[in-house]
């Protein structure tokens, strides 16, 4: 009989949903992205060091002299009530609009999805996403044995005659999703934007079917020229679940994130949250909060957007200039560009090859619940400075023109 220390000795315990747990493409890559002599245009991390870290200090010193006891205590299972209005503030920006109560703080976005999950996905229930969509979110959905099928975009965003043609053809089947997912502004992976028009469209496309939308919006805040169409919430407050961070506009360290969803699913994620932490963190939420009462916010917001420029501007001069051949995706914001390799071509296969030249990126694959996408890179330009993405694509351009 095999011991304790056989590593297989508990294989037999685990639940049947823990078959869709499986590490990303994305995680997977962090180990060898992090060397430092690899240029890495594959994990989408924040430019941090962007941000003044004395904000930060200060931030944390007040709350701690002025609020400690409160800090360092549980809190509510739906968030400061003073962190809540402070959000409202931010959604108000891109015109949202919503009351405190409607408003639910979670540790980080990734956790808000991930309840969500919970409280709407049986086994064999269908997601309606993106292709190609979020990584972690497919994790996600198959951690809870959800069928993920995906509805294509173009450079415009989802395209809702597709989005019409699926939800035609589940209702007929009688299987009607439980709700479709969505990263309309400055998609990862794919770095588009869902159009004006199409968001109207699509949402009157979910509504006459009866589907919830869930829409991810991380990156909405950090546009490069103009900002883009509002999100899906400002135009339907019944019919949209929302989901914000301050992972990309302040710093994903501090793990906060909220909810604004119609009133009886928020009354079920406060149970949720409550279940699964008791509470979010009190004192990283009155950190976030002091920071948000006290410095220029809205003023280091358009510095990431200055940072994320410049790195965007480097990519694409780079891609033009090593692989012109190609085609690839001009984000308006964001971290990301979705390049197209030959046809025949496996970013998946190639990627040794690529780390052997020290760079790296993430496989199409990763972003499609059904295995396309081989031909497909993403890039992200967020973390690497112009200097070191300039050279991460010459690596790329040799690794890929001397493919066989």
């Amino acid at each position: 009989m095999s011991g304790v220390n056989d590593p297989h000795a508990w294989q037999g315990s685990f639940a049947a949903r823990t078959a869709g747990l499986s590490a990303s493409e994305v995680r997977a890559l962090f180990a060898v992205a992090s060397r430092p002599e690899v240029v890495s245009l594959a994990g989408g991390m924040p430019f941090v060091s962007a941000l003044p870290i004395e904000l930060v200090t200060q931030a944390v010193e007040r709350t701690l002299r002025e609020r400690g006891a409160e800090a360092l205590q549980y809190g509510s299972g739906q968030g400061s009530e003073d962190l809540r209005a402070h959000i409202l503030e931010v959604m108000a920006l891109e015109g949202i609009r919503a009351q405190v109560e409607d408003v639910v703080v979670t540790t980080g976005s990734q956790h808000a999805l991930e309840l969500l999950a919970k409280l709407l996905l049986d086994p064999g229930d269908i997601v309606l996403a993106e292709g190609p969509t979020y990584v972690t979110a497919l994790v996600v959905f198959r951690s809870f044995q959800a069928e993920v099928r995906h509805v294509p975009m173009d450079e415009h965003g989802l395209v809702p005659a597709a989005l019409r043609e699926q939800l035609e053809a589940l209702a007929e089947a009688g299987r009607l999703p439980k709700f479709v997912y969505t990263v309309p502004t400055f998609n990862n992976p794919a770095g588009v934007t869902l159009s004006q028009l199409r968001r109207q469209e699509v949402l009157e496309i979910a509504l006459e079917f009866g589907v919830l939308v869930v829409e991810d919006n991380p990156y909405g805040l950090l546009y490069f020229d103009s900002p883009p169409p509002n999100p899906l919430r400002s135009l339907d407050s019944a019919g949209v679940v929302y989901l914000g961070t301050f992972s990309k506009t302040l710093a994903p360290g501090v793990r906060v994130g909220w909810v604004l969803a119609p009133q009886l699913i928020r009354e079920k994620l406060i149970l949720a949250n409550e279940a699964a932490v008791l509470s979010p963190s009190s004192f990283t939420q009155l950190v976030v909060n002091e920071y948000l009462g006290s410095a220029d916010w809205q003023g280091q917001i358009a510095t990431f957007r200055d940072v994320y420029r410049e790195r965007r501007n480097a990519l694409l001069a780079a891609l033009e200039e090593h692989l012109p051949a190609l085609t690839w995706t001009v984000p308006d914001g964001g971290f990301y560009v979705w390049l197209s390799l030959p046809d025949g071509m496996d970013a998946r296969a190639m990627l040794p090859r690529a780390v052997e030249r020290l760079v790296a990126y993430t496989p199409g694959t990763a972003f499609y619940a059904d295995g396309s996408g081989a031909n497909r890179i993403r890039l992200s330009f967020s973390y690497p400075t112009p200097e070191f993405i300039r050279e991460g694509v010459r690596r790329l351009a040799e690794t890929i023109t001397s493919e066989p």
